[in-house]
């Protein structure tokens, strides 16, 4: 499809066009729409047990997106547009449920809606292990937690709870963090108490040791609960993202307080099903090793040797004996790559678990 060029149009002539357009896209959005139905009908035709969220099949036409588009609107605008649209069609099929880590206002929320679009149906819920539960429960389809960050690494409880679960790693989703520091009072020096998450405080620390280093720090489950304590207590700060400030009316005493600028969580969609390849996938797995010399190089060497790339690897005590580790790799490949599936053979000999977490789509922007 190539651009209309308009400079031989006045402007009563383009704002004709406008219109002329704007009715085709509303037929074929009405058109697809009529599609998405009928592909409803026919799951529920062909499929004893319908699944309606297909993360390979968003990521297939959220990839077209990007292949066709010439601009002049970015990709982000593009795939923006396109997931609402997917969103909408989907709520016609069956309106997804997803649970976060709650309030209303905070990072996971807004991860939920770049991820899957306003129309679903949100549950915020005051900690990560009470997502897993609900989506282990079937209170809601699935469930959106944040799983490390681009400065400070793992979240921990996130990956506590990937240890004991039986769910699995349905997509990916990579949110830009921007913290601002936000209150009911109008000044720095009148700030007495900072709420905040965990990972919060420690992607603020530098800017926090500047300007309030004297102020106390205490840590809560989200930075929305920080943002709800703010609006209550008197003196008392928060650190969260732009929308919480709307939400519990506070002020922006100061933005764009994280150390570094590329900040960026990324937060695992966790369901029940397992999704098949795409072709331009992750993997992550749960492995653990005996305790001894070289057993390290024993789990990574056969990802080497079949020339798969490891995009993470992470350590976290296993709580079954003292100084007793598991390692969280994720990799680029599907569970039943070729290369993949050589590898995990390989391992069987030198690891006392090997748990396949989830294998995805990577993400698309």
């Amino acid at each position: 499809m190539t651009t209309m060029s308009t400079n031989h149009y006045n402007l009563a002539e383009v704002r004709a066009k406008i219109d002329e357009l704007d009715a085709q896209i509303q037929e074929l959005i009405t058109q697809r729409a009529s599609l998405a139905e009928a592909v409803a009908q026919a799951k529920s035709t062909e499929e004893e047990t319908p699944i309606f969220y297909r993360p390979e099949r968003e990521a297939e036409v959220l990839r077209k997106v990007i292949a066709r588009n010439q601009g002049p609107l970015s990709n982000d605008t593009l795939i923006r547009i396109f997931r609402e649209i997917m969103s909408e069609c989907l709520a016609l099929q069956k309106p997804l449920q997803i649970a976060f880590l709650g309030p209303a206002g905070t990072y996971s929320q807004a991860a939920v809606h770049k991820h899957f679009g306003h129309t679903v149906q949100t549950l915020p819920l005051p900690t990560i292990e009470e997502v897993f539960r609900a989506v282990e429960a079937g209170t809601v389809t699935y469930g959106v937690v944040p799983v490390e960050n681009s400065t400070e690494g793992g979240v921990n409880q996130t990956l506590d709870c990937l240890i004991k679960t039986n769910l699995k790693i349905a997509s990916e989703i990579e949110l830009p963090i921007r913290h601002q520091l936000l209150s009911k009072v109008t000044e720095l020096k009148a700030v007495t108490t900072i709420y905040t998450h965990p990972q919060s405080l420690a992607q603020c620390r530098s800017w926090l040791e500047t300007y309030l280093p004297t102020v106390a720090k205490v840590t809560v489950n989200s930075n929305a609960e920080a943002a709800q304590i703010a609006a209550k207590e008197v003196g008392a700060a928060a650190i969260a993202g732009a929308t919480a400030a709307e939400i519990y009316q506070l002020q922006v005493l100061a933005s764009r307080i994280e150390d570094h600028p590329n900040n960026t969580t990324r937060f695992v969609v966790i369901g029940a099903q397992e999704v098949p390849p795409t072709g331009n996938d992750k993997t992550s797995l749960l492995l653990s090793s005996i305790n001894q010399a070289g057993s390290l190089y024993h789990l990574l060497s056969p990802f080497a040797e079949n020339q798969i790339s490891l995009t993470r690897i992470e350590s976290r005590p296993s709580r079954q004996g003292l100084w007793e580790y598991v390692f969280f790799i994720d990799l680029e490949g599907h569970i039943k790559d070729p290369n993949v599936i050589k590898a995990l053979q390989e391992l069987k000999t030198n690891t006392t678990l090997i748990k396949h977490l989830g294998s995805y789509p990577r993400v698309v922007i």
